[in-house]
C-alpha cells in the first residue's frame, strides 16, 4: 500500500513540474534528496569502476575522453573550451593560429607539440572526413615554433572552429598503422593501445560509426596533463543491450550497470528501484526519421504523401503520451535549443499544429491522401516505444508500418550510409538514428542530412537546398546572416517534408544513487568529470545501506537564457 501511495505522489508530482515552468524538483516529502555529491570517495580510489551503456553514437560520446583536440567539448554558449590549444586569434577570415599547451604528452610518452600537429594534419588530408568542408578548404598548417601552428584555409570557412573539435591528434605509431580513416564517422579509435592524448586509454575494444565492440574497457591516463582529472580508476562502456536487459541490470542488480537512457515512460519505475535515480536535462539532441527518397517506397516521392504523413504526427500527443513531457515539439530535425534554430521555429511549427489531426475529417482527408500505405521501417529496438505512438498515430490515417528490429546501430548505418549511392542491401522506407547533437551548439549536426549528395542524407537531389548549405558554411553562428541561413533551411525542408519530425527528447537517464553525473547537452558523455561516493559497490567495504535504498527525487537540470544545461534546487 506504501508502494502505491509513493507512487500516485510522484506521478502527481510529474504532472505538476511538467505543467509549470518553475516546478523544477518538486517531489513528495516522502523522496530523499540526492545527497551523493556530498559523500564522494578519494580520485582513483582504489577498484573505483564504472559501467556505462550507450546505445547511440558511443564513438562520438566517449571520443574526448580518449582523444585530444585543439578544443573539446563543454557545457557553455559556445559549445567548447581549450583542450590542446590554451589560446587563439583570428588572423584573417582564412588565416586562424593557435598557442599549445606546454607539457603534454601522448599516452605513449611522445610530446605533443607543433610537430605533431603538422604530422597529423598531413595523414588528416590523406584521408579525411568527409561530412564538412574542412577537406576542401584546408590550405595547409605552419609550424611558428615548438608551441604554435597557423593554419591556412583557401575561403572564408564560418564552421572551422566546431570542425576543429573533431581534428583529433594521435601518435606516429597510431598513425603509421591506420593514419585517417576517411569514413563518413569519425573519429578513429581503431583499437586499443596508448594512441591518444585523453584522460582514458583505451584499454579493451574499438568503437567506430561503423564498427565496434560490445564492450570496451578504458583505464585511468596516469599521466594526463590536467591532475584534477579523471577521477574513477576504469570504465567500461557497453554499446548493444537489449534495453529490458539492461534496466534489470540497472534497477534491480547492483554491479551491473551505472548509467543509460531510459525510456521516458520507466521513470516511476527507476525512481522505486533500490539502485537507481533519474536524471533529466534539456539537451540539443535529436531523432532522425528518415524517409528512403533514393530507393524506397515510390510514393514516397510524391510531396503529398510526405505532407500528409507529417501532418498524421499530432507531436503534442507524442510529448504527453510516449516523451512523457520530456522533450519540445518542432517543425524539423534540429532540436529549437541551438542558434539560430530558435528564432525560425517561432513561425515555422509542426504541420499538425496548423489543424488537428485527431478529429475524424482530417483523419478522413489524410486517408484519402494516404491511401493505405505501407512502409517498411529499420530501427534500433531501443526506438521501439517511440515507434509504438507513431504506429498508433499513422494507423489512424491508414498507414501500417513493418518493422525490422536490430539492437546495434552500426546495422543502421550500414544502410543509412551506402542509400544515398543506392547500394543499400535492406529495402526500408523509414529509418531512425539517434542524431544526437556532435556538432556542439552549431546545428550542422542536423543539417547534415539535408546535404543531398552527402552519404548521409537520403533525400533526392535538390540542388536548391544543397545551395543553402553551401552559403550557411560560410556564416558564424551569433551572426546576422547565420540566423537567416538556418531559417531559409528550415524553411525549406519543412515544406518539402523532407524527412518525417517528432519532438526533440530531454536526456532522460538512469543513474546509480551513488554517481555523481552531471550531463552535458550534447553527444558527449564527460566520463572525466563522473565521481562516486563512498558508498559505490565498486569502493565500499560490506552492503549497501538500507536507508540509501529509499527513492531519490529526480535530478532535473533546465536550459538558462543562453541554453546552458543548470542544475535547479528546490
Amino acid at each position: 500500500m506504501f508502494r502505491i501511495i509513493i507512487i500516485m505522489l510522484i506521478i502527481f508530482a510529474e504532472i505538476q513540474a511538467a505543467g509549470s515552468e518553475k516546478a523544477v524538483l518538486y517531489e513528495p516529502a516522502v523522496l530523499r534528496h540526492d545527497d551523493a555529491f556530498s559523500r564522494t570517495a578519494s580520485p582513483l580510489a582504489q577498484g573505483s569502476h564504472l559501467k556505462v551503456f550507450i546505445p547511440s553514437l558511443p564513438y562520438i560520446y566517449i571520443s574526448h575522453a580518449i582523444n585530444g583536440a585543439l578544443f573539446r567539448p563543454a557545457n557553455n554558449q559556445k559549445g567548447w573550451q581549450f583542450d590542446m590549444a590554451e589560446d587563439y586569434r583570428q588572423i584573417n577570415d582564412m588565416v586562424y593560429e593557435f598557442k599549445l599547451r606546454k607539457g603534454v604528452r601522448f599516452q605513449d610518452g611522445t610530446p605533443f607539440n607543433a610537430d605533431m600537429v603538422i604530422l597529423n594534419m598531413e595523414y588528416f588530408i590523406q584521408a579525411p572526413f568527409l561530412w564538412s568542408k574542412t577537406h576542401l578548404v584546408f590550405d595547409g598548417a605552419e609550424k611558428i615554433d615548438d608551441y604554435s601552428v597557423r593554419f591556412y584555409l583557401k575561403e572564408k570557412y564560418g564552421q572551422f572552429i566546431n570542425d576543429l573539435i573533431w581534428l583529433q591528434f594521435y601518435t606516429p605509431a597510431y598513425l603509421e598503422k591506420f593514419g585517417w580513416n576517411g569514413k563518413s564517422t569519425c573519429p578513429n579509435l581503431a583499437e586499443p593501445g596508448n594512441y591518444g592524448l585523453g584522460p582514458y586509454i583505451l584499454e579493451q575494444g574499438y568503437i567506430e560509426g561503423n564498427r565496434q565492440t560490445k564492450k570496451a574497457v578504458l583505464k585511468a591516463n596516469p599521466d594526463y596533463w590536467n591532475k584534477d582529472y579523471p577521477k574513477i580508476q576504469t570504465i567500461t562502456i557497453y554499446t548493444e543491450l537489449d534495453t529490458e536487459e539492461a534496466l534489470k541490470k540497472i534497477l534491480y542488480q547492483e554491479g551491473e550497470l551505472d548509467i543509460m537512457p531510459i525510456p521516458f515512460s520507466r521513470k516511476v519505475e527507476t525512481i522505486l528501484s533500490p539502485y537507481a535515480k533519474v536524471i533529466t536535462a534539456p539537451s540539443t539532441n535529436n531523432w532522425a526519421v528518415h524517409f528512403n527518397l533514393r530507393n524506397g517506397n515510390k510514393r514516397l516521392l510524391e510531396k503529398s504523401v510526405r505532407i500528409a504523413l507529417n501532418q498524421a504526427i499530432d507531436q503534442e500527443n507524442l510529448l504527453n503520451f510516449v516523451y512523457d513531457t520530456e522533450g519540445i515539439a518542432k517543425p524539423t530535425l534540429a532540436s529549437p535549443l541551438f542558434p539560430g534554430v530558435k528564432n525560425a521555429v517561432k513561425t515555422i511549427r509542426p504541420r499538425s499544429e496548423l489543424g488537428n489531426p485527431g478529429l475524424p475529417e482530417e483523419q478522413e482527408q489524410l486517408r484519402t491522401v494516404l491511401n493505405g500505405l505501407c512502409l517498411k521501417v529499420l530501427t534500433q529496438e531501443r526506438f521501439m516505444f517511440l515507434w509504438k505512438g507513431i504506429e498508433y498515430q499513422l494507423g489512424r490515417a491508414g498507414v501500417s508500418l513493418e518493422f525490422e528490429i536490430t539492437k546495434s546501430e552500426k546495422d543502421i548505418f550500414a544502410q543509412l550510409l551506402t542509400t544515398n549511392a543506392g547500394k543499400n542491401t535492406k529495402n526500408w522506407d523509414m529509418l531512425i538514428w539517434a542524431n544526437d547533437d556532435w556538432y556542439y551548439n552549431h546545428p550542422w549536426s542536423a543539417f547534415l542530412v539535408y546535404r543531398t549528395h552527402d552519404s548521409w542524407s537520403t533525400i533526392f537531389p535538390d540542388p536548391v537546398l544543397d545551395n543553402y548549405i553551401d552559403r550557411m558554411f560560410i556564416t558564424r553562428t551569433g551572426t546576422p546572416e547565420f540566423e537567416t541561413s538556418v531559417e531559409t533551411i528550415i524553411k525549406h525542408v519543412h515544406d518539402n517534408a523532407y524527412m518525417l519530425y517528432v519532438p526533440a527528447p530531454n536526456q532522460v537517464m538512469a543513474v546509480n544513487k551513488e554517481v555523481v553525473f552531471n550531463p552535458y547537452k550534447m553527444a558527449c558523455m564527460p566520463l572525466w568529470e563522473i565521481e562516486l561516493t563512498k558508498d559505490h559497490y565498486s569502493v565500499r567495504q560490506g552492503n549497501y545501506p538500507e536507508k540509501l535504498k529509499n527513492p531519490v527525487q529526480i535530478v532535473r537540470f533546465k536550459a538558462d537564457q543562453n541554453s546552458v544545461i543548470v542544475k535547479h534546487n528546490n
